[in-house]
């Protein structure tokens, strides 16, 4: 994919989204529009998340949080969206769902960072996402959740700092009635622990 493309992607996703919001008003609902009705199309006939599926993913997260930014809304409702939006737009298109929620949730927490905003409860709204969007279509929440944590606490480990602490706690126990689980360690956990 071509950088042209990419950041067609964004900027059309960013441009959708403060119309959505200036419209309705809604973040959250503005969020699930403009990542469904972008990824449908994109991620048709894609199975796996590969990294052309992840950059579509990234652009898309990166537009909708910079739009909910540029307008004030709160980024933790539109991390949520997000998620849900990238669910539904999973179940639609066949392509394997847990992949493309770690990513997204990935992309929220990055995306937060560079607007200056909350990754900790963007990363938390994230979560909270995967669990409504896989109550909605079916998938397992426990799951869900884990894959949007473990996302998260990634890109949260490439930030440095403290984001992988603040991340970790926003993002671990029980949360909307689901234990969430991190399954894997991460890049910055080590060098914390020393």
């Amino acid at each position: 994919m071509t950088e042209e493309r990419r950041r067609g992607i964004f900027e059309s996703v960013k441009e959708g989204m403060v119309g959505a919001i200036r419209g309705v008003g809604d973040v959250a609902s503005a969020a699930v529009d403009a990542v469904s009705g972008t990824l449908v199309t994109a991620l048709r006939g894609v199975g796996a998340v590969t990294q052309e599926a992840t950059n579509v993913i990234f652009d898309t997260v990166r537009g909708v949080i910079q739009g909910a930014s540029d307008t004030g809304q709160d980024l933790t409702k539109a991390a949520k969206g997000v998620v849900v939006g990238v669910i539904r737009a999973t179940k639609e298109t066949g392509t394997e769902a847990l992949g493309a929620i770690s990513a997204t949730a990935g992309a929220v927490v990055t995306s937060t960072s560079e607007v200056g905003g909350d990754v900790a409860g963007a990363a938390r709204g994230a979560v909270e996402g995967a669990i409504e969007g896989a109550r909605e279509v079916g998938l397992s929440a426990e799951e869900a959740a884990s894959a949007a944590a473990s996302g998260a606490v990634k890109a949260a480990g490439e930030l440095g700092g403290t984001a992988v602490e603040q991340v970790r706690n926003a993002v671990t126990g029980t949360i909307s009635g689901v234990k969430v689980i991190l399954r894997e360690p991460f890049k910055g956990e080590d060098e914390e622990k020393k």
